[in-house]
């Protein structure tokens, strides 16, 4: 196991507490010297944004009974009624201020979103929040708000999910959005989660009001893999009374399963699904026969034709016959006719 290096701050402090800010879910932790602090109470605090005004939501803990793996920042003082006047005056500027920068935005023709305006308690700095699906080049922008704001400005671009954290509204279940209500850091989300859960993937109804897949999603997605282990999948193919079916519906919760095919559809109990499976895992399995494949006919060996030689025809009737009559012609016309 590897441990994560201490990293030491730069400043050592006594004590520690939990402070949390108007508008944020999370708590941060800050270190003092003093034992002043208690839970409740508004403090003025250094922040990497500037200085802020935020509430204590712990009592003060010995920093030696905690291994901190950051540095802490300190609590300036307890908060002064004056203190309290700059915050809510601070407050009720924010929307003019967000109206005079969407303003500049329109004018330069930027692609921003422009969600929220922020001042730190001694207003020597604005925080804008927008969104944006490109990078934008506001340079001309921070010219134009530094000269009417006179301070810094400082422009930040959030996402999808950190825009419905702020903005808030009502989830599908009816009920306040769970980011904007107490999450305080975005898990990743995927789509095998809504698998396990046997869920319609209908990605519509899947998706929060941020555009990306619910944050619910991961709260129970823990225990149906454990609930689903040693389960065959859906679509998977069992036999039951001697039937092929089809596994075409579960359901987790209340321990039931359809099994379907052409002809009929029958409910079982996931006890009953998992005691198929064993018997199909205790049965002995049969070895396929090997299916003999068919001998090659044997080429018959072909005798070699012998050529019959001609008969001798037997009917001789057109050709000449040497005979005597023959003969006896030719000598008569050799003889010479006698002399009258």
């Amino acid at each position: 196991m590897v441990e994560t290096p201490q990293v030491e701050s730069q400043e050592t402090f006594t004590y520690m507490i939990a402070i949390k800010f108007k508008g944020s879910k999370k708590a941060y932790h800050f270190g003092t010297n003093t034992n002043d602090f208690h839970y409740g109470d508004q403090v003025v605090v250094e922040t990497v944004r500037g200085i802020e005004l935020g509430e204590a939501i712990s009592d003060l803990r010995d920093c030696k009974e905690h291994t901190l793996n950051f540095p802490l920042k300190p609590i300036l003082r307890k908060a002064t009624a004056r203190d309290i006047e700059d915050f809510n005056r601070n407050k009720d500027e924010e929307p003019a201020a967000l109206a005079k920068c969407q303003e500049c935005v329109n004018r330069l023709q930027l692609d921003m979103n422009l969600i929220s305006a922020e001042y730190t308690l001694d207003r020597n700095k604005v925080i804008f929040s927008y969104v944006s699906d490109e990078r934008v080049d506001f340079r001309e922008l921070l010219k134009e708000l530094a000269a009417i704001f006179k301070c810094r400005i400082e422009l930040r671009q959030i996402g999808s999910r950190d825009k419905a954290k702020i903005v808030g509204g009502i989830g599908p279940c009816g009920a306040e959005m769970c980011c904007s209500r107490f999450l305080d850091e975005f898990d990743v989300i995927s789509i095998n989660m809504a698998k396990n859960q046997l869920l319609a993937l209908n990605i519509q109804k899947l998706s929060g009001q941020c555009g990306k897949l619910m944050c619910c999603l991961k709260y129970e997605d823990e225990l149906y893999k454990e609930a689903r282990q040693g389960l065959p999948k859906m679509n998977s193919q069992v036999t039951y009374n001697g039937e092929r079916f089809r596994i075409t519906g579960m359901n987790i919760l209340d321990g039931s399963c359809r099994l379907s095919n052409r002809d009929n559809a029958v409910d079982i109990t996931i006890e009953q699904l998992k005691e198929l499976l064993n018997q199909k895992e205790e049965a002995p399995e049969q070895k396929p026969v090997p299916k003999q494949e068919p001998k090659p006919a044997q080429k018959q060996e072909q005798k070699p034709v012998q050529k019959q030689e001609p008969k001798p025809e037997q009917n001789n009737r057109n050709k000449p016959k040497n005979n005597d009559r023959h003969k006896g012609n030719h000598h008569e016309k050799s003889k010479e006719l006698p002399k009258q």
